[in-house]
């Protein structure tokens, strides 16, 4: 149960931060109804995300939780090559296997 609650505070933060990056995206270029949508949607995500990884700190060490937050890195990262076609290099996607690996040791203590 644990881990499925620090997997969605990293979905749910990861979500928010994209909402965040179409609203600077479209923020330049679209009127402002839209750019707010996607600001009021990052902070109702933000929002709930928050009240998860309080649960969370409930019931897992902040030493052990935290670092799990980690594979937010990993999550937008992948999820801006996909929506946003960004490039990466050899370096990010080494680094993003290496967040991965220790992302799996953390989580093999839960």
């Amino acid at each position: 149960m644990n881990l499925v609650l620090i997997l969605l505070v990293s979905v749910l933060s990861c979500a928010a931060q994209l909402c965040q990056k179409q609203a600077a995206y479209l923020g330049s270029r679209q009127g402002k109804k839209r750019l707010i949508l996607w600001i009021a949607l990052s902070v109702l995500l933000l929002g709930v995300a928050m009240l998860l990884w309080l649960m969370v700190l409930r019931m897992v060490p902040v030493g052990i939780a935290y670092p799990m937050m980690s594979l937010n890195f990993v999550l937008v990262a992948l999820a801006a090559r996909l929506i946003w076609r960004e490039t990466f290099t050899s370096q990010q996607w080494i680094g993003t296997l290496v967040i991965m690996a220790g992302v799996a040791l953390m989580g093999s203590h839960l």
